[in-house]
């Protein structure tokens, strides 16, 4: 009985025979005072159109590269122009999406200023999520914005302002649009897009749907049917071929929310992840002949440990346990618990979230937004997740906007995740309806930061204040003869004193979000690294004596090759 009752304990604290003493983690919301007065806005009338519960997210970009990163918002609109709103939009609301140009590198001060209009940014669509990239090699990201409606591309022109060229370009979609990935499934060093789509759902097909006590409620989404991603070839010439149904990956219709695209099985060519919110997910795995074969059940990925197909919505992938291999993380509703698919090498993976600590943690919430990342730089990447219901909380009950969580900070101790949260700072004890959150060193100060999109509430800025003795890192690649972002590229950081930290070069994943492209290390007390690089060319070249607590950028060809 007593060993019994030691391990329920050892269960309930996360505790581990391997945890480590961390410093207290502390974030400050930071929006309000550095003028990021972003407020979504879902334009509800009362008839519980599904859209409007699903967005919205967030993209980190160093648009108008002065080296700090800028930030775009992706803004909801009314689905039924001219009917009364059920949530008035707050006094000084600008519609539409949203740039904010950050001035910490022109002012010495960490400050943003709505730059849209400036931008050309301007638009009045449903929008969703947003992917970043440079597509056409040009050395400035552009924005791709996928909405319920036909989707946007925006090119930037290098000038401080964009061009919408969705038109041009051929990547204008249709259906409900969710999260999209940038990736060289080709390895022509060109940048391809996929879509993920959700629902067949329309303004004019809407259901009723209910609580079980009776009341109006938002449906689910087996209320629809589900849709087929789509994915497009980039040709080099500022046009886009649709091979969706050329490579396979339009064989399967899923409610598709979350995309990240790596690779999962060691081949060297980038794969596809999609979490579906209700149905088995899917594993792309590219054969590298211009095709994908489907791959989730055989590989362990689709289902809980249970068997059951859960509310997939965010993804991390990542090496949180430092085998070298691409994990993945699933955040799925409110009673299910989030998913950890543990990769054990070449594409085999097994639910391994209760052996972590990571189910009672999450069980609770409605996970969203979601990154790997280490926050106190100790080598070992930690959780974040953004939270919020999709359908009434019963506790909730007579709110005016019942579906509002608190967020969740799971640190990494090695064996096993502890959650932190509530001594991370007060962003964390504040409850709102977290959707899309993405992550980058916003501050340039060494620690990752946070930017959280709420549903029908204000966004959140959470710079990490934790202080850490662990040194970090910081890498930005260029490609050259691989896409210039050198999305795809893999990273191994080799360090006395701990295991190496592989990476992959991305920016999707999360929730209908976009991240820093840099790869952030906590490389712990090393004070020199060396790092290998393996580009999506087939390039593997090794830089050594590497100094820490500093962005290093590297370019395709300028390292010592390796075998």
């Amino acid at each position: 009985m007593r060993a019994a009752a030691i391990a329920l304990a050892c269960l309930l604290a996360a505790c581990s025979p391997r945890a480590s003493q961390s410093p207290n983690p502390r974030f400050r919301d930071a929006a309000a005072e550095t003028g990021l007065d972003f407020h979504h806005f879902t334009g509800a009338t009362g008839k519980f159109y599904l859209p409007e519960i699903m967005g919205s997210g967030v993209a980190l970009l160093d648009y108008d590269g002065d080296g700090d990163l800028d930030v775009f918002f992706v803004q909801g609109a009314p689905l039924e122009p001219g009917a009364p709103l059920v949530f008035p939009p707050p006094a000084g609301f600008k519609p539409g999406n949203r740039l904010y140009r950050n001035l910490l590198k022109e002012t010495g001060k960490l400050r943003f200023v709505d730059v849209t209009e400036q931008a050309g940014l301007a638009s009045t669509g449903y929008g969703m999520g947003v992917a970043v990239a440079d597509y056409n090699n040009d050395g400035y990201p552009d924005l791709y914005v996928t909405n319920f409606g036909s989707n946007v591309l925006y090119r930037n022109n290098g000038n401080g302002g964009f061009t919408d060229v969705t038109s041009d370009a051929g990547l204008a979609g249709g259906g409900w649009s969710t999260s999209a990935s940038w990736l060289d499934y080709d390895q022509d060093g060109l940048l391809d897009l996929y879509v993920a789509r959700y629902l067949d759902f329309t303004v004019r097909g809407n259901k009723d749907c209910f609580t079980p006590a009776g009341e109006p409620d938002y449906c689910s989404p087996k209320a629809y049917k589900g849709l087929a991603g789509r994915l497009y070839r980039n040709l080099g010439n500022g046009k886009f071929e649709d091979v969706t149904r050329k490579t396979g990956v339009g064989a399967v219709a899923a409610p598709g929310l979350g995309v990240r695209s790596a690779d999962f099985n060691g081949d060297g060519r980038p794969d596809i992840y999609v979490a579906n919110d209700g149905e088995a997910n899917l594993l792309w795995l590219n054969n590298g002949d211009g095709t994908f074969r489907e791959a989730a059940l055989l590989a362990g990925a689709a289902y809980s440990a249970d068997g059951v197909a859960r509310a997939g919505m965010g993804l991390a992938v990542g090496d949180f346990d430092a085998s070298g291999n691409q994990s993945i993380f699933v955040t799925n509703l409110t009673r299910e618990g989030a998913t950890l698919y543990r990769n054990s090498g070449n594409a085999q993976f097994s639910d391994s979230t209760m052996q972590v600590g990571l189910y009672l943690p999450t069980v609770p919430f409605t996970g969203f937004g979601t990154e790997w990342f280490d926050y106190d730089n100790d080598g070992r990447p930690d959780l974040f997740i953004a939270n919020g219901a999709v359908t009434m909380v019963e506790a909730l009950r007579g709110e005016r906007y019942p579906y509002h969580q608190r967020n969740l900070l799971l640190h990494n101790e090695g064996a096993r995740f502890r959650d932190v949260s509530a001594e991370a700072g007060s962003p964390f004890g504040l409850s709102e309806v977290g959707r899309g959150a993405a992550f980058g060193d916003i501050d340039n100060n060494g620690t990752v930061d946070i930017v959280v999109a709420n549903n029908n509430g204000p966004a959140r800025l959470l710079l990490n204040e934790t202080k850490s003795p662990g040194h970090w890192l910081e890498l930005r690649l260029r490609g050259v003869k691989s896409n210039r972002d050198a999305i795809g590229a893999r990273v191994v950081v080799r360090r006395s004193g701990g295991p190496p930290l592989a990476a992959q070069v991305h920016t999707d994943g999360s929730y209908l979000s976009s991240s820093d492209p840099r790869i952030h290390l906590g490389v712990g007390d090393a004070a020199a690294v060396s790092i290998v690089v393996e580009w999506p060319s087939g390039l593997k070249e090794e830089w050594t004596n590497v100094r820490v607590d500093s962005e290093i950028i590297l370019v395709e060809g300028s390292g010592r090759r390796v075998p």
